[in-house]
């Protein structure tokens, strides 16, 4: 990634005029392999698995082994990119990305609960608000947070 360290506009489409939960999940699970890759990938004999694949040879069955099923999971984990089979993906609907990322969104819209601010919290944000008002000569507005 050549040193950036920012990633912006997760859920922007047309230059930031329009914005899409389904596009938001999606960016956030780019960045989130993205991070993951960043964080370098371990090399050891143990993870390359250098005797089974000696063992097994060149035309072996691979997933059928101990190993195999220990480090499967030790790589990047979608929550939303499907990599089943197409035709166990065609019989749970086929979704794509897209649809996947939209329902997903829908479902965290519908049943997400934030956690109050604290006390100090709301005190600070009302303190701003009215900081502004102040500075720019308008009445005080009755916003409760």
């Amino acid at each position: 990634m050549a040193g950036a360290n920012l990633i912006y506009g997760l859920g922007m489409l047309e230059s930031g005029v329009t914005f899409d939960y389904g596009q938001l999940l999606m960016d956030c699970e780019f960045a989130r392999l993205i991070k993951f890759a960043l964080g370098g990938i371990p090399v050891t004999d143990e993870l390359l698995m250098v005797d089974d694949i000696h063992a097994v040879g060149a035309h072996g069955d691979f997933l059928s082994l101990d190993s195999t099923y220990k480090y499967m999971r030790a790589q990047s984990q979608p929550r939303l990119i499907d990599r089943r089979v197409r035709e166990d993906w065609e019989a749970a609907g086929g979704g794509d990305l897209h649809h996947n990322a939209t329902a997903a969104a829908r479902r965290l819209l519908e049943s997400h609960v934030p956690e109050p601010l604290s006390a100090e919290v709301l005190a600070t944000l009302r303190s701003i608000v009215e900081s502004s008002e102040r500075e720019l000569g308008i009445e005080p507005a009755q916003v409760v947070f």
